[in-house]
């Protein structure tokens, strides 16, 4: 079961972290332009006028179909080359539409289809395989280009009509039902306790869906309210995985105490957070070290208003500190930060001692901790 989780995992990440660095140029061009970021702020642009205008010419569309169509085409591609990707790209614009629909026929939000589209781009490029295997010895000899074409356009046509009808409306329905149950949590006062399905999530490396497919339209809809948003350090805050690895680090053995410190540096400094979920799987009693490092960043976070200005994507302090909003309020982001791993790593020591890990080199020779990672394009271990 664990395997299969971590495949799992690791297939949603790898059709998000190649994207990487189009979310981080969306969440600067976000934090440049918007009418209470920094350009406004210094007087550079006008706050109601241009400001306004980039907004809705720039931020709106990256986020609503480029970084979705990346996904989808990264997801095709991933099952069969770039024809899937390409097929990929066209039924996602299906997915966003009947999300949109959904939204004109009374439904509460319209999120970005990220979840939408980590489901069509791999099912397209699984279409796209097996038409080509069943035209393969089908095709007479000069016709490739003809049969090729054809064939991924009739495909695109039906997948875009299911992604209209069906995949559209019911993960948007998904992603609505999610992000009320958090804003009806941050509407009783009890932010901080969202943390506690979170944290399940991300140790099952759906991670990349609740933060992109969830939380990022939350925080985009809070952001152009009061030009900062929580929603954005609910997930991506690298605190807590690193107090997690730090006591890995001091209290643990074996394997996974040599391993801690590297897998620290590529959580807290890189932004690569799956490198701490398999030290959760192999103990599941630390979850209680996540959720109490995250809740106490949260609650730092609530009390001092603290808030960024975009999605910090990869969830790396790098990728925080450009988000700060230009009004004040870094003092709070980075005291939640430092207050959540310091809150991880108190009680994972002190449940390491209670319940040690295994040392695996005595249990099972044959075992590597880098076994257990998922696989992560660009990323060594």
């Amino acid at each position: 079961m664990r395997e299969a989780l971590q495949k799992f995992g690791g297939k949603l990440a790898g059709m998000v972290i190649p994207n990487i660095g189009a979310f981080i140029a969306w969440g600067l061009i976000t934090a440049l332009v918007i009418p209470t970021g920094w350009l406004a702020e210094l007087g550079w642009i006008d706050a109601d006028t241009t400001a306004d205008t980039l907004t809705g010419n720039l931020v709106g569309p990256m986020i609503k179909y480029l970084l979705p169509v990346l996904i989808a085409y990264t997801g095709g591609k991933m099952v069969h080359g770039h024809r899937g990707g390409v097929l990929g790209a066209i039924a996602v614009f299906g997915v966003i539409g009947g999300a949109a629909f959904e939204l004109s026929s009374g439904a509460a939000g319209d999120p970005p289809q990220f979840l939408g589209a980590m489901v069509i781009g791999p099912l397209a490029g699984w279409l796209m395989l097996k038409i080509d295997h069943w035209l393969e010895d089908r095709t007479p000899a000069g016709f490739e280009m003809l049969y090729n074409n054809f064939s991924q356009g009739i495909a695109g046509l039906g997948l875009t009509f299911i992604g209209y009808w069906i995949i559209g409306p019911v993960m948007s329905a998904i992603a609505t039902a999610f992000g009320n149950m958090v804003e009806g949590i941050a509407d009783a006062g009890l932010l901080p306790l969202a943390d506690i399905p979170i944290e399940v999530g991300k140790v099952l490396f759906l991670n990349n869906a609740i933060n992109h497919g969830v939380l990022t339209p939350l925080g985009t809809a809070d952001v152009a309210e009061s030009g900062r948003s929580i929603y954005f350090m609910l997930e991506s805050n690298p605190g807590p995985g690193l107090g997690l690895l730090l006591a890995y680090w001091f209290a643990g053995k074996g394997l996974a105490k040599l391993s801690a410190p590297g897998a620290a540096i590529v959580h807290f400094l890189g932004g690569i957070h799956e490198v701490y979920f398999p030290y959760v799987l192999m103990n599941p009693v630390m979850i209680g070290a996540m959720w109490a490092g995250g809740i106490s960043a949260d609650i730092v976070f609530v009390a001092t208003d603290a808030g960024l200005v975009g999605p910090p994507s990869p969830g790396s302090i790098f990728a925080y500190l450009p988000l700060l909003p230009s009004g004040g309020g870094a003092f709070g982001v980075i005291l939640g930060i430092i207050v959540g791993a310091a809150a991880a790593f108190v009680v994972g020591v002190v449940l390491l001692r209670m319940f040690p890990v295994k040392d695996m080199k005595d249990t099972d020779a044959d075992t590597d901790i880098g076994d257990m990672m998922p696989v992560i394009p660009g990323v060594e271990m």
